[in-house]
């Protein structure tokens, strides 16, 4: 990475195309989310993990894979399949259908798995029927653990930085985050359990990222003459000498989610696809967010500093005696 090792790209100075640009990426991704409110009646394309439906594990006496069992249950169009437990146990998560009991569900699935693989081939080893109820309390639990990491990422901050920097962190990480659901909406993936747990994953990757070049403004602050060098060229030094661990943590990820999304298969496509987005968005969030609405703050509300605004107070009073 020494080619970053001395570098000066003006990040700060192109802060209003940065704005620009998330302002357009967020209005599709509102747009596609309320599109799918339009169409479909909810925000996202929820699986069965929070709409309700039936969950059916199944055990095959015979070597078998995910993909040999989608095949047979339709393919692309084939209920969600999971490995579990044994080489060959499977839990195939089939939605709600409509006047159709688990019972029903069942015997369907059992039938088309019979005629592909034969009825000594396998044993239907439980049966359950997730209610849209749970389901939604499922969806109620994965906002409520979104919004308390929000929270406890704020009073973070706020103690270990200052103030300001937890209301920059979380308006970084919001962006990220709501920039990530938009465009699950607008390639329709189905939001499971697995999925908040991207989420999950990518408001801490995003909050260490961005964490880190925190840090080193705070610590250009804290040297001799920070206070008083020009906050928009502190900010972009801090950034440019952070690049480095920023591109380096960022390839090194990113080189590994997309062998899980060539190597993984189906199921491991949707999880890997949205930590994928969301590494590539908070890397650049971190950049060109979150540090530009530290120095937005910074300009509009103060630093913070009790002392520099008490000595900015008899500045003022001083001007104001008259000679």
């Amino acid at each position: 990475m020494r080619i970053f090792s001395d570098a000066h790209f003006p990040f700060i100075e192109k802060r209003k195309t940065a704005y620009l640009l998330s302002g357009a990426l967020l209005l599709v991704a509102i747009g596609a989310m309320l599109a799918n409110v339009a169409l479909i009646g909810s925000w996202q394309h929820y699986g069965v993990d929070f709409t309700g439906g039936s969950l059916i594990q199944v055990r095959f006496e015979i070597p078998m894979t995910a993909g040999e069992l989608r095949d047979a249950l339709g393919g692309a169009n084939a209920p969600a399949i999971t490995k579990f437990g044994a080489e060959h146990d499977f839990t195939i998560r089939a939605p709600v259908m409509e006047d159709a009991s688990v019972d029903e569900v069942r015997q369907e699935l059992e039938g088309q798995i019979r005629a592909a693989f034969g009825s000594e081939s396998f044993e239907v080893v439980q049966a359950d029927l997730v209610g849209a109820k749970v389901g939604g309390e499922l969806q109620q639990k994965a906002a409520f653990a979104i919004l308390f990491s929000f929270f406890l990422t704020l009073i973070y901050l706020a103690i270990r930085f200052e103030l300001r920097f937890g209301i920059a962190a979380i308006i970084a990480t919001a962006h990220d985050l709501i920039l990530t659901l938009g465009f699950l909406a607008l390639l329709r993936v189905d939001i499971a359990l697995p999925t908040v747990a991207a989420l999950l994953t990518i408001v801490g990757y995003s909050l260490n990222d961005t964490i880190v070049v925190f840090d080193r403004i705070r610590e250009n602050l804290g040297r001799k003459g920070g206070r008083k060098e020009d906050p928009a060229e502190l900010v972009n030094r801090s950034i440019n000498e952070t690049l480095p661990r920023t591109v380096l943590t960022s390839g090194t990820t990113l080189a590994v989610l997309m062998a899980l999304l060539i190597l993984g298969g189906a199921v491991l496509r949707d999880f890997t696809m949205v930590l994928i987005l969301g590494v590539v968005i908070g890397t650049y969030s971190s950049i060109f967010v979150a540090s530009p609405a530290l120095l937005e703050i910074q300009k509009r509300w103060g630093t913070g500093d009790s002392k520099e605004k008490e000595r900015a107070r008899k500045r003022r009073k001083s001007a104001s005696v008259p000679v």
